[in-house]
């Protein structure tokens, strides 16, 4: 294959990828999006072969393979509540395979490398590894593995500070002195440090960090294709690399602080005292009958999914109650938190699944103006995206996120399995507000037994 073809077929995949990301700015054309950037990977790795001489041919489709072996299974499998684990394990293993792709080229240049070959070496090596081991961390957050609470420790600052410099220090060693030993050393300490950068974040945050460690990987690609004189994974990598800095903004602003509070912010939090008061309260529960007859008067209705929906699996039946309330000429949408869930785009996604109509979903700067004239909010497994402490205890981990103000709403229904916290953890004020009714038990039994009541009137 000539030079000329080989890079039109590269040329052609980079296109297949900035497509996909504009589908992927849609919910009506994020399938479509997918499927591009499914086939502008599938013409990139088959073009490799394309050019010959191709060494270790045996060992290449081995990975292949095994790759192929792990990540569909894992793909078809995996459920909707665990998506988000999965996309962190991606994360890192991509940032890590790019650490090793750039340590293999480095030991076979040797003394031959150029500085600039040496500096992105160093680059993709250090960013890298701390993609790889900062995504472990939030798998284990999100899996509930370790605490999903920062994890702090006294003078956490000043370790992760040295632990930093001594990132920096182990750089400049490898691109003075060249050699194994100060590329190990530099690989060991990009790892520590991707531990320690992660950890005093809160599993509320954690959707956040997980995009700015997808970015990070994209940034390291984008190096190794320059080290490896690639140009699609330039392409590649920079667009990962720019879509996901600029979704981790987006996220941030979504949470109300800057991105340097939500990764450190817990080093300078107050600690918050427990009341024990969530067993002492008295709040109102309620039965699917009275739900059925509190939306069979109602003119509004908004639906605000959460984590709890995907957990329950109900977005079929969830849908069913918004096609009985529009048939009965009940106004229906649902109110759409930017970051509900455990990850960008989550409740999209888990409604999509069900074929909710796209007009019907609302995003919170659109639905919030309209709470004061709705007349039921249903609240499904969503606790921290509706938890008004956003808005009036400052100092508690989720103060200045703007949230979905159900409680301007003239009642709300919160469908939980019990008065534990959200992932937050912190308690919801509004769930003893006297227009609250809890309907307790899983969400999809819960929906079910309204439905059939709702049908009955």
């Amino acid at each position: 294959m000539s030079q000329t073809l080989y890079d039109l077929i590269g040329l052609a995949a980079g296109i297949c990828f900035i497509l996909a990301l504009k589908g992927l700015s849609h919910p009506k054309t994020a399938r479509r999006g997918n499927l591009i950037g499914a086939l502008g990977a599938t013409v990139a790795t088959v073009v490799v072969f394309l050019k010959p001489p191709i060494n270790n041919l045996p060992w290449i489709l081995g990975a292949l393979a095994v790759g192929t072996a792990i990540g569909v299974p894992a793909a078809r499998k995996v459920q909707m509540t665990q998506m988000p684990q999965l996309v962190a394990l991606f994360n890192g293993v991509g940032g890590g395979a790019a650490a090793l792709v750039a340590i293999v080229e480095y030991l076979s240049l040797g003394t031959e490398a150029t500085t600039a070959e040496v500096i992105f070496t160093v680059f993709t090596v250090v960013v890298g590894c701390v993609s790889f081991s900062g995504s472990i961390i939030t798998f284990l957050k999100l899996q509930e593995l370790m605490t999903t609470r920062p994890v702090v420790f006294p003078g956490g600052r000043f370790v992760i500070a040295a632990t930093l410099g001594a990132v920096l220090a182990s750089s400049v060693w490898v691109v003075i002195e060249l050699g194994t030993t100060p590329l190990l050393v530099l690989a060991a300490l990009s790892l520590i440090f991707g531990i320690l950068f992660v950890l005093p974040v809160g599993g509320a945050d954690v959707p956040i960090v997980i995009s700015l460690l997808n970015a990070f990987t994209g940034l390291t690609v984008a190096a190794s294709g320059y080290v490896l004189q690639s140009t699609l994974l330039i392409i590649a990598g920079t667009l990962v690399g720019a879509s996901g800095t600029i979704l981790t903004r987006l996220m941030a602003d979504a949470m109300g602080r800057s991105l340097f509070g939500t990764l450190f912010g817990a080093f300078t939090a107050k600690p918050q005292e427990a009341t024990g008061q969530a067993e002492e309260r008295p709040v109102r529960s309620g039965s699917a009958d009275d739900v059925a007859i509190l939306l069979n008067y109602a003119r509004r209705v908004v639906i605000v999914p959460g984590f709890g929906l995907a957990v329950a699996q109900a977005q079929h039946t969830v849908r069913e109650l918004a096609d009985l309330m529009i048939s009965k000429g009940i106004d229906v949408a649902y109110g759409i938190h930017p970051v509900a869930g455990r990850m960008p785009g989550h409740m999209n996604v888990l409604l999509a699944e069900a074929n909710v109509p796209y007009d019907q979903l609302a995003e919170m700067d659109e639905v919030n103006p309209t709470f004061g004239q709705t007349d039921v909010a249903i609240v499904i497994g969503a606790n921290d995206v509706v938890n008004p402490a956003a808005q009036t205890t400052p100092g508690c981990p989720i103060y200045g996120m703007p949230i979905l103000e159900v409680n301007h709403a003239a009642n709300i229904i919160f469908l939980k399995r019990s008065m534990r916290p959200g992932f937050a953890g912190i308690e919801n004020e509004l769930l003893y507000d006297p227009k609250t009714m809890l309907l307790f038990g899983d969400a999809k039994a819960s929906l079910t037994k309204v439905v059939s009541a709702l049908k009955a009137l």
